[in-house]
């Protein structure tokens, strides 16, 4: 079967032609984005808590201050608050930072800044300043780093007029919308998750723009649609394999950019399945998931006509221990079971074999920075 014919950009799973044949890192891709950003135009600059540290945020900004120098690559004061503000005011004096905050926990510190100065400038001053500005952040589950250390909260930048959202799912993507930020005129909230971090993709060598508001359909299905926020897209397309083997044949979609949020794609995939499960790197409750499932229910032509279901974190605080983890996330097993029963809630209860649920990147993450 295959995918709707909705216009979206197409998975980058198997291998272009050509020069496209090369394969890079989710990590690689990012610093690849910067550097040729940097390149191309002088405004573009790097600061953030340990961008030149020799580890280099997890090698995303590796090599950057030897290639572009301590002017335009450098390490801030443990104040994001402030911070956020230097960002802000250059990128309203016409330059174009690259704030790196490491994990999106620690945005918290700088709500003010985010939401009351760099999203409402333009409307506030009638369009006579832009503030382009990239705000990178870490999502996700790694190394036991709980409660503080370990959550995804860009619902809350959804829900703000002004801010873009966008949460690249593979390496290829990574590139192409970190660029589309860097040369948007308007401040972009990008969430990246950690386990993506040293996954790979084909990536073009030369720069590329993955336009924000159109979403990608990853795998074809006739059954069931799954949405995955993030790496719950890696999730979803595991669990499409898990659910093959019962005979369910699931269709992923990948929203890419969560602020625009392209709903004709995933409403065209969810009418023609009738069933829509979204599963997201949060909590349920007021997350990306309730509002996409209510993009989608209040589409003509779908209302009451999709059976739909969420799945995210656990309604409690994020845990420290592996036992406890998982029960916390959505993982394939988790996910391919909701998918079966809301497929066919009258079959014997079925839980898929837990090492075929296993993603190989996942084993072979070696923990924190």
């Amino acid at each position: 079967m295959s995918s709707p014919d909705s216009g979206v950009a197409s998975a980058p799973s198997t291998a272009p032609a050509g020069e496209d044949r090369r394969v890079l890192s989710y990590v690689d891709a990012l610093r690849e984005a910067v550097a040729q950003e940097m390149e191309r135009d002088a405004s573009v600059f790097v600061m953030g808590l340990d961008v030149d540290d020799h580890k280099a945020i997890q090698g995303s900004t590796r090599g950057l201050v030897e290639r572009f120098g301590p002017d335009r690559v450098f390490t801030t004061p443990l104040s994001e608050d402030a911070m956020t503000g230097v960002a802000i005011g250059a990128a309203m004096a016409g330059m174009r930072p690259i704030h790196v905050h490491i994990r999106n926990d620690f945005l918290m510190l700088c709500m003010n800044q985010l939401v009351n100065m760099a999203a409402k400038s333009h409307y506030m001053y009638g369009g006579a300043v832009t503030v382009p500005l990239v705000v990178r952040s870490m999502i996700g589950k790694s190394w036991g780093q709980g409660a503080q250390h370990s959550q995804a909260l860009h619902a809350m930048f959804m829900h703000v007029p002004g801010l873009k959202v966008v949460a690249p799912s593979n390496a290829h993507d990574a590139k192409g919308c970190l660029i589309a930020a860097i040369r948007d005129d308007n401040p972009v909230i990008f969430v990246e998750h950690r386990l993506l971090y040293f996954s790979d993709a084909y990536v073009p060598a030369e720069p590329f723009v993955t336009e924000f508001g159109r979403a990608a359909v990853r795998a074809p299905g006739d059954d069931i649609t799954l949405v995955g926020v993030s790496n719950m897209v890696m999730e979803c397309l595991r669990a499409r394999e898990l659910l093959a083997e019962v005979g369910v044949s699931a269709e992923v979609v990948d929203p890419i950019s969560l602020m625009p949020l392209d709903t004709d794609t995933i409403a065209a995939s969810a009418r023609r399945t009738g069933r829509l499960l979204v599963v997201d790197n949060a909590w349920t409750t007021c997350g990306a998931s309730a509002e996409i499932i209510a993009r989608v229910v209040e589409d003509p032509g779908t209302g009451g006509t999709v059976a739909v279901r969420r799945l995210g974190f656990a309604p409690t605080t994020c845990p420290t221990t592996p036992w406890l983890e998982q029960g916390f996330y959505p993982n394939p097993a988790t996910i391919a079971a909701s998918a079966r029963r809301m497929v066919d809630p009258s079959a014997a209860p079925w839980e898929p074999d837990p090492e075929k649920a296993q993603l190989a990147y996942q084993k072979q993450f070696r923990g924190p920075f």
